[in-house]
């Protein structure tokens, strides 16, 4: 008779129980991270860059004379959910003996550098490594056996030296021989697509035995991901190695778009936009990087932080960075900064 009526008490704890987490189910489920606003946090940020030995020169705007500190303080809010903050213990416990790698550009080392500091501040008296080995460095946190890795490449697909120049290759991916091991792969391209000049790597474009001098850099963008996306359901095992695109990154250098005409670039800036969109809407090529991760059969997450970044025009050096007072870099971003804020999300994936 008592074991009935403990079985029956326990039986409706535990529906009492599933009842109140069932709203909580459906939050998670139902959150949408990347629509929200930036609010003011006194407890953000996450880390004090002085205490982050290896922030690299052009993102320590701090040092390098920034004299605004509120840029730091906000904290990303996504409408009907909350981030769980970040916790870099945690993090490096459950990804113990793991690789994580970041592939791109200089936004890719933007992010990287972002996540050391986030770990780093986190076990300030654990042991690391940081090596480089031609384009990938790799940073070591020897207790854990977590490495955090960025390979530089900028496009994605191959830059081949042949007897006429350099030839971007759109249907190449041979550095993928670097990637196809990690346990979690970051990849990112976009901002190099549009170089011209003396700061375009290559000569040529080839696809097949089609070699054009030049092509509409846009189209060339959407094959390139065509042929990495092929890559990732070719190679990728995806049972093992979860796979994330970091979202197109914004710069902010005409204020019309933000709703300051006067504005030139993001020089000046303080404070975020209000609100939950980007007045001047989103940029074509996320459409573009959409479409071309929505052919992809193998699971690829998108880290969809292109609107949260737009409202972020005080994010950026401009006067503050690698350029000193003669530079203006709105296009990469401070530490701390934004790149914590896509950080936390990829946390609240991968923990």
């Amino acid at each position: 008779m008592g074991f009935k009526d403990n079985a029956i008490s326990y039986g409706s704890a535990l529906v009492l129980s599933l009842l109140l987490l069932l709203p909580l189910l459906h939050e998670a489920e139902g959150c949408d991270m990347f629509t929200g606003r930036w609010v003011k946090d006194a407890s953000y940020p996450l880390y004090d860059p002085s205490t982050c030995p290896f922030i690299r020169r052009e993102f320590a705007c701090k040092k390098n004379g920034r004299p605004d500190l509120d840029y730091p303080t906000f904290r990303w809010q996504p409408q009907g959910c909350k981030l769980a903050r970040f916790n870099g213990a945690e993090f490096l416990e459950k990804n113990k003996g793991k690789k994580i790698m970041f592939v791109g550009d200089s936004l890719s080392l933007n992010q990287w550098q972002s996540l050391t500091c986030m770990l780093h501040s986190s076990v300030p008296n654990s042991s690391y490594t940081l090596t480089t080995q031609g384009s990938i460095s790799t940073f070591t946190f020897q207790e854990y056996g977590v490495e955090l890795k960025l390979d530089r490449n900028v496009y994605l697909v191959d830059i081949m030296r042949e007897k006429i120049g350099r030839v971007l290759r759109l249907d190449s991916v041979n550095d993928g021989k670097n990637w196809s091991e990690m346990d979690t792969l970051i990849f990112n391209t976009w901002h190099w697509w549009s170089r011209r000049g003396p700061s375009q790597p290559w000569d040529w474009i080839q696809i097949g035995s089609n070699v054009t001098k030049d092509m509409d850099r846009v189209e060339a963008f959407e094959i390139a991901l065509g042929t990495w996306g092929k890559w990732v359901d070719t190679v990728v095992d995806t049972q093992k190695t979860r796979v994330f695109f970091q979202g197109i990154s914004p710069s902010h250098y005409k204020g019309a778009l933000w709703g300051e005409p006067t504005a030139k670039s993001c020089a000046g800036q303080k404070e975020p936009l209000l609100g939950t969109k980007y007045p001047g809407g989103l940029p074509a090529e996320v459409g573009v990087l959409k479409r071309a991760l929505g052919k992809i059969s193998k699971p690829v997450t998108l880290l969809d932080i292109t609107m949260l970044s737009l409202l972020r025009k005080d994010g950026h050096p401009s006067a503050y960075g690698l350029g000193g007072r003669t530079g203006n870099d709105c296009s990469h971003w401070c530490l701390s900064g934004v790149p914590d804020t896509w950080n936390e999300i990829l946390y609240n994936y991968m923990v």
